[in-house]
């Protein structure tokens, strides 16, 4: 019986023609099942692993019980598309045997060129001044100018020093924190300086959160942190949602305490229509967790990720040594 490659990420199902016939060629059957939603809940995943060699996965639900359901089946590899893998019970997956692979570093510029478009667009109210001359208005708002600002970084990885590379690049001063000490050599090269957590916290004028999600700094951005931050600060996030406290962010909003904030992500995906960060047209932008969505940026992870899959099966050209194995 052929082995079957299972494709529930909605990326690469949408582009999954561009490589069909090659995988097919290696004698694997590809099986791309209807995703209505942005992802696959838990009982439809672990039905459908047990029933595949390989996965190629996005935000489906990747909990203990799906993973061990699909190795009690035939599932012996998983690929977890893009960087995030706050999704996959890594610890479980070791202990049951099952590697998992995602792609890292594929779209540091795609992702830091995002958080600029929020700064930009906020600092000079841009989405304001769009939605007014539609209505047939000409407001002139009184935006802000970034030279001379200091932008704070939370998480200085691939990402967050592109995102310092464009801020120098405007005239800001560029400073960030992470939970490990960054290669001084790296920040230099991106003009950043590495600070304690409270530090970005109390000096930054616009704070971008681009860190990994990870069980020690869900909530980071909470009342307390918000508390510490200068009044009006602009708040950009860009890595997950539940880096935040949305309750909390809603007070800052509410007081002024945050100016403005552009998130790219949220506790829960889509945004609930009932959320009490709608109330804030003025000063927020939002937009659908697309960091990573440009054409070339999909097609660079897609690449990768057909040819992660291929080799878990020992299939293709590429070797497994080569990529990052997460568990």
């Amino acid at each position: 019986m052929a082995p079957k490659l299972l494709v529930t990420c909605g990326h690469l199902q949408r582009h999954i023609a561009r490589y069909r016939d090659e995988i097919v060629a290696h004698g694997v059957e590809v099986w791309v099942p209807k995703l209505d939603g942005q992802q696959f809940g838990a009982a439809e995943m672990a039905a459908m692993l047990a029933e595949a060699d390989v996965a190629v996965a996005g935000d489906d639900d990747l909990s203990a019980p799906v993973l061990r359901a699909g190795v009690a089946g035939k599932l012996r590899g998983l690929v977890r598309w893009g960087i995030g893998t706050d999704n996959v019970d890594k610890p479980v997956a070791t202990e049951i045997g099952l590697p998992v692979y995602n792609t890292p570093g594929m779209f540091s510029n795609e992702v830091a060129d995002l958080a600029l478009g929020h700064i930009l667009t906020l600092a000079r109210h841009l989405q304001r001044m769009d939605r007014d001359v539609r209505a047939g208005l000409w407001t002139r708002y009184e935006g802000r100018s970034l030279h001379g600002l200091t932008l704070g970084i939370v998480g200085l990885g691939g990402i967050g020093r592109e995102i310092a590379r464009r801020g120098v690049a405007f005239g800001m001063k560029v400073i960030g924190s992470d939970v490990v000490t960054v290669d001084p050599k790296l920040l230099a090269a991106v003009g950043a300086q590495q600070k304690p957590f409270e530090a970005v916290l109390a000096e930054a004028d616009i704070i971008v959160l681009a860190c990994n999600l990870t069980p020690e700094n869900h909530h980071l951005i909470n009342a307390d942190a918000l508390a510490r931050m200068k009044h009006g600060v602009m708040l950009v996030n860009v890595a997950r949602g539940p880096i935040v406290d949305e309750a909390a962010l809603v007070d800052a909003l509410r007081s002024g305490k945050v100016g403005s904030a552009g998130l790219d992500v949220f506790e829960a995906e889509p945004l609930p229509a009932d959320s009490p960060l709608r109330a804030f047209e003025d000063n927020t932008l939002f937009g659908t967790h697309s960091g990573s969505s440009t054409a070339e940026a999909i097609q660079r992870v897609n690449r990768m990720s057909v040819d992660i899959a291929l080799a878990m099966l020992g299939l293709g050209h590429a070797d497994l040594a080569n990529f990052n194995k997460v568990a």
